[in-house]
């Protein structure tokens, strides 16, 4: 602020001023003294008069306020039962280690396998072509067997034959809970309630254990040229696995697979099973019923993740499916098309879930070709 000089003949008055309003409080005044204000004359500035050239006092710069950095919103976990949460999660399939050998049928020899991963030890078959290779390998993901009937490598027997007689290297994932693996937390009804998603992670890491295999029994192993096969759940869990793990796989091929919405597969199963009755309660309880929380079975589904899907497709399914309807496989298959996805399809009129007979026959050769196509 400028101080403006004061004349003499006003000075005296002024001081004698000041002067009694300081006798009248011994106390300042609080508000005052809080804000900042100007000096008042010395009396060696009264005698000595203003100065000839007044000048503005400058008042000091005010130290610049730190303006405080907003922090960043931490990212919400997804939901532990959802496609999100399979993408998030890391994957450590690993220590791909081969057993007894189980059969020896001459173009091939089958052996006993298992692998570690997400803390587990999980169990399974491989056919092994005759030869020193390097062979590409299918990864088999086997349908709904009950676990506490299931033998290592029970699923898909006629697959794994057609193929290793091809000149494929078939690993048959056991899943946890099933064989020799490890069981889930909870069992089997713990992975029921996770809507079996845990069953993706074990055949993720079955493709990791395969990809990182080392030592002379694996060197007829083409580690680079890697394939899906699945089989009703397991066409569902390779669905969902290619949509986590875009790029981990060369091509993928599903048969009278499950539905690609969580939703239908729960009416399907779940809603009338009455062994799955505690299940059905536990998740109405933690995540709301179909009608409930669509939002929730979506996230939980592939079919809104195939746009992640970078690899060819091939579906089969019988147009007399009475396990898993057709009208699934169409509707899995228009919404891969539209997500961009490469994918060839075939509906077998009259063929009813398992394949038989010539129907059978033509989907392998169909199914062996396509893997030539992409593997080798």
């Amino acid at each position: 602020m400028t101080r403006l000089p004061l004349a003499s003949t006003v000075l005296p008055a002024a001081l004698g001023l000041l002067g009694l309003l300081a006798g009248c409080s011994a106390q300042p005044d609080p508000e005052r003294s809080s804000s900042p204000s100007a000096s008042a004359p010395s009396s060696a500035a009264a005698t000595a008069g203003p100065d000839p050239t007044p000048s503005a006092s400058p008042s000091p710069s005010p130290s610049p306020t730190p303006s405080a950095t907003p922090e960043a919103e931490p990212t919400p976990k997804p939901d532990p039962v959802s496609m999100a949460a399979l993408i998030d999660l890391r994957y450590d399939g690993r220590d791909l280690d081969r057993g007894r050998l189980l059969a020896d049928p001459g173009p091939y020899k089958r052996y006993a396998v298992s692998f570690r991963g997400d803390g587990k030890k999980i169990t399974g078959i491989m056919n092994l072509p005759d030869g020193e290779g390097p062979f590409p390998v299918v990864v088999l993901n086997h349908g709904y067997i009950d676990p506490d009937t299931y033998w290592s490598g029970q699923g898909m027997p006629r697959e794994q034959d057609v193929l290793a007689r091809r000149g494929f290297a078939v690993l048959h994932v056991d899943y946890r809970n099933h064989a020799g693996s490890s069981d889930d937390d909870g069992g089997e009804a713990g992975t029921d309630y996770r809507l079996r998603l845990p069953y993706v992670v074990d055949t993720i890491n079955a493709v990791k254990a395969v990809k990182g295999a080392t030592g002379s029994r694996w060197t007829s192993l083409d580690r680079g040229s890697v394939g899906w096969f699945g089989r009703s759940m397991g066409g569902g869990v390779t669905l969902r696995a290619l949509a986590v793990q875009p790029g981990l796989v060369d091509a993928a091929a599903v048969w009278a697979s499950v539905s690609s919405s969580e939703a239908d597969n729960w009416e399907r199963w779940y809603e009338d099973d009455p062994e799955r009755r505690a299940t059905n309660r536990r998740i109405d309880r933690s995540y709301g019923l179909p009608d409930d929380s669509p939002a929730f079975w979506r996230r939980a589904s592939a079919r809104p993740s195939f746009d992640r899907i970078t690899e060819p497709v091939l579906v089969q399914h019988g147009g007399s499916d009475r396990t898993c309807p057709v009208r699934w496989a169409r509707t899995t298959v228009d919404a891969l098309e539209d997500a961009g996805v490469e994918v060839r399809s075939t509906i077998y009129p009259g063929a009813d879930h398992t394949f038989e007979g010539r129907t059978f026959t033509t989907a392998m050769d169909r199914t062996a070709d396509f893997f030539d196509d992409h593997l080798r």
